[in-house]
């Protein structure tokens, strides 16, 4: 799988799921860096096809509201060690992965997973 790490979480990050056998990026390493705007990182991803990971809420409301980015992997755990927050990737990154396969959104909790079910462009046309 392909991600990309936002500028919040460390660039350990993506370096650990490089070393897992993914292919991952930190938003240090594109060309504004970390000062990359939310849209300009939504887009990179998109293009790429990219799952951004990010504790940023700006990153779900656009998610919801606009689709973009089209996936987004977010880390809903409070104050948490860079050591804790890779210890918990590491512990359920399979997890997290396979919950891609019928999600576009995921979300990490301190206790649980959460994926929401992709939606079709007809279930979408249904909630208007």
């Amino acid at each position: 799988m392909k991600f990309l790490v936002d500028a919040q979480l460390p660039a350990r990050l993506a370096r650990f799921l490089n070393d897992a056998g993914h292919d991952a990026r930190h938003t240090s390493q594109l060309f504004a860096g970390n000062r990359t705007a939310d849209d300009q990182v939504a887009k990179i991803a998109d293009s790429e096809d990219r799952v951004v990971v990010s504790k940023d809420a700006d990153f779900r409301i656009s998610h919801q509201l606009q689709g973009r980015p089209r996936r987004l992997l977010v880390v809903a755990m409070g104050n948490i060690s860079n050591n804790g927050l890779l210890a918990v990737f590491e512990t359920h990154l399979d997890s997290i992965v396979a919950a891609f396969d019928d999600a576009d959104r995921v979300e990490i909790r301190p206790t649980q997973i959460v994926a929401w079910q992709r939606t079709t462009p007809e279930q979408d046309s249904g909630r208007r």
